[in-house]
């Protein structure tokens, strides 16, 4: 089972890829253009930590451990 924060590291850090992606034009035009079209509606960074922190608190008070920010922190 993935974590919220393993989750949220990995939607983070493809965002981050996309972005050199976009930016690099040692690739063709078309996958750069594609790269930032996909970014138009992709989480940013804070979407992605209020999301995980939102899961984690709907988790207080049942069994399963808060861990996402402790995790998270090292971002």
């Amino acid at each position: 089972m993935t974590m919220p924060s393993e989750r949220t590291r990995s939607v983070i850090q493809t965002r981050e890829f996309l972005i050199e992606l976009s930016r690099n034009t040692n690739f063709p035009e078309t996958t750069r253009r594609q790269a930032k079209q996909l970014l138009r509606h992709y989480p940013s960074q804070i979407e992605m930590l209020d999301a995980g922190q939102l899961e984690e608190h709907l988790t207080d008070g049942t069994i399963f451990q808060p861990i996402f920010s402790s995790v998270i922190e090292g971002l």
